[in-house]
């Protein structure tokens, strides 16, 4: 939802990027890409192979903020009773929430559940200049 507050900034970008995908699309094969940008978890073997796939067809990949425990975007597209949903995720099964850097290699991590506008702003015009951002202090946010 940082996104949302990006406001003119955002279609600023945009036209400066194309989009090929995005958090509503859930695609199962990925496209090749210059930047992915992905949530921070991967929860089963299909996760981490459309994650595998996905770092061998893009140049960087961004994990931003982890909201995936409590749903967080996904959450928004399926509609699926949430207590069910952890409870499979977390008692019921032996599958667990990893965090992408143990499964492939992350380029740029960006903290936040969500991250802020302006970090994920500043974060999008450095990747479109053709640099690797460096986030620091009033960029970083770890709740």
């Amino acid at each position: 939802m940082s996104l949302l507050d990006l406001d003119e900034r955002l279609v600023a970008l945009a036209a400066a990027v194309e989009i090929t995908s995005s958090p509503i699309t859930d695609f199962k094969k990925p496209p090749e890409v210059d930047v992915g940008i992905v949530e921070g978890s991967v929860s089963n073997t299909v996760n981490i192979e459309v994650l595998k796939e996905l770092r061998e067809k893009c140049k960087i990949l961004v994990a931003m903020g982890d909201c995936a425990c409590f749903g967080g975007i996904p959450a928004m597209r399926n509609l699926v009773d949430k207590e069910a949903a952890l409870r499979r995720g977390y008692v019921e099964t032996e599958s667990k929430v990893m965090p992408l850097h143990e499964v492939v290699k992350v380029d740029v991590h960006l903290p936040g559940c969500p991250p802020s506008a302006d970090a994920i702003y500043y974060t999008l015009s450095e990747l479109v200049a053709g640099r690797i951002p460096v986030l620091a202090g009033e960029n970083l946010r770890y709740d």
